[in-house]
């Protein structure tokens, strides 16, 4: 697949992640339980995050530590978001 292909798709998915995300908040709003919607909207994010990372910003191919660093921090904020939503 091309570079520009490869773009698209990650871009399509993004969208879908997107679209994704506000149905479920939609869905929150009209009266459906949130505790299993929170994990799901938080785990879009994350997905979110590492299209953006290996996708656009193309630290798939880039160093590990950046890589990590920025998955890393994605995974942490929705972690403590989680929590933070328990509590």
């Amino acid at each position: 697949m091309s570079a520009r292909g490869f773009l698209l798709v990650c871009w399509a998915a993004l969208a879908g992640l997107s679209l994704g995300t506000v149905w479920l908040g939609g869905w929150a709003r009209s009266g459906a339980p949130g505790w299993p919607l929170a994990p799901l909207i938080l785990l879009l994010a994350v997905a979110k995050a590492w299209l953006i990372v290996d996708g656009f910003m193309e630290l798939r191919h880039g160093p590990r530590l950046w890589r990590g660093l920025l998955l890393g921090w994605a995974v942490l904020l929705a972690l403590l978001l989680g929590l933070l939503l328990l509590g």
